[in-house]
């Protein structure tokens, strides 16, 4: 007698089709770019286009199987550890992100845990994919804040303008795809903040062996932190080095919003003044 593979019912059939069809549709995203501008590798003005609505559907319909326990989400920082791995023990520039989830706290005392726990790490999940989309990579997971960067070591225009694009694609993702998923099961909305900075980080290895863990240290990811604490909900703030790295027509899209010393502290090193903070408020 031979053993037999589980036979799986209609449902299970259909929730293993459309998961596939997740897995497959993802990657043919990635990668749409185009370039405008006078044909200078250094002037052109260059974005990543991809379809937002395309984005959103796929996220609804994920994030509402996912809180009917029909799909389950993975993650996956492999992808910035191995890039981590050439720069160990090395400063390299590199456009950070935080991307931290707004009333977790009143969610977590209101919210049965097993619905909690998807929330945020359908959350996790679905910021990080769109990450993917744009070229950056995960770093890590803080509670309910993702931390991710793009190389700023060949471009910074470029890095700067797509870590920009993704930080905005996340909003939209969150106000049309994911709130709407939960709104229809009576839950309530979900908002972020988003904080950027650009500079030369370290890369330390936190031992001795290829496995263990890769992270960045440095005067950016603090600072980073508090631009994040000081964003309005659904709202990017970029600091002063990634705003002068951008394109006059890409400034405009920012207003420079200024904090009180007691709440802002950091100094611009070049200038000695107080570094600047701009909004797309």
């Amino acid at each position: 007698m031979t053993d037999k593979e589980p036979v799986l019912n209609k449902k299970q059939e259909s929730e293993k089709r459309k998961k596939m069809a997740d897995d497959q549709n993802v990657k043919p995203l990635k990668n749409m770019v185009i370039d405008k501008g006078d044909g200078s590798i250094t002037n052109k003005p260059i974005a990543v286009t991809i379809d937002p609505k395309t984005i959103v559907d796929r996220t609804q319909e994920r994030f509402s199987r996912a809180l009917k326990k029909r799909y389950q989400y993975e993650s996956n920082l492999e992808p910035a550890q191995n890039f981590l791995l050439d720069h160990v023990n090395s400063r390299i520039s590199l456009v950070v992100m935080y991307a931290d989830l707004v009333g977790s706290t009143n969610m977590s005392m209101t919210l049965p845990v097993d619905k909690m726990v998807t929330i945020i790490r359908g959350f996790a999940y679905e910021m990080s994919h769109i990450i993917d989309l744009y070229e950056g990579y995960v770093l890590k997971y803080v509670g309910d804040a993702v931390i991710a960067f793009f190389p700023s070591n060949h471009n910074k225009l470029l890095a700067c303008d797509r870590a920009i694009q993704c930080a905005k694609s996340m909003i939209t993702v969150i106000e049309k795809g994911i709130s709407p998923a939960l709104n229809q099961q009576n839950y309530p909305d979900l908002r972020v903040k988003i904080g950027l900075d650009e500079v030369e980080n370290v890369i330390i290895q936190h031992g001795h062996d290829k496995r263990s863990h890769i992270d960045i240290l440095g005067y950016t990811m603090n600072k980073t932190a508090k631009i994040t604490s000081l964003t309005y909900p659904n709202t990017v703030t970029i600091a002063e080095d990634v705003y002068s790295a951008l394109l006059p027509q890409m400034r405009n899209n920012f207003k420079e919003v200024k904090f009180g010393a007691e709440r802002w502290k950091y100094v611009n090193s070049k200038t000695g003044q107080p570094y600047k903070l701009y909004s797309n408020m």
